[in-house]
């Protein structure tokens, strides 16, 4: 089992920026794939960014592109999202999960492992 902890949020005026961390215990996290997925009140949860376990692949979704960086620290064993230039449809609880296969894909249906999210609320 592999938990994992996500910080990092809060309360932000639009244009602002967070930037959310999701730590793992776990030994092999460097060859898991991580992603950020978020679901808004009353919509499904949904894919923002991913990244595989060395750090040099990642897909974002259209709404994150130019504004969302997902990165890395194996050494830390966490991994992070920048989210700047926030709007108030960002607003959302923010999830990371863990992908034991490495795949850097966005459905959630190949995510093993998830964190209880953090809310992340951009006022306007």
């Amino acid at each position: 089992q592999v938990q994992l902890v996500e910080s990092g949020g809060g309360l932000v005026q639009a244009g602002g920026s967070l930037r959310l961390s999701c730590a793992a215990a776990e030994r092999t996290f460097g060859s898991y794939a991580m992603g950020w997925f978020r679901q808004a009140p009353g919509k499904e949860r949904e894919f923002v960014a991913a990244v595989s376990g060395g750090g040099s692949r990642k897909s974002y979704a259209d709404s994150a592109k130019g504004r969302f960086t997902i990165s890395r620290d194996n050494t830390k064993n966490t991994v992070f999202l920048q989210m700047n230039n926030l709007k108030p449809e960002d607003t959302a609880v923010y999830y990371c999960a863990a992908d034991v296969f490495n795949r850097v894909s966005a459905p959630m249906i190949l995510y093993n492992y998830w964190g209880q999210g953090t809310q992340v609320t951009v006022s306007s």
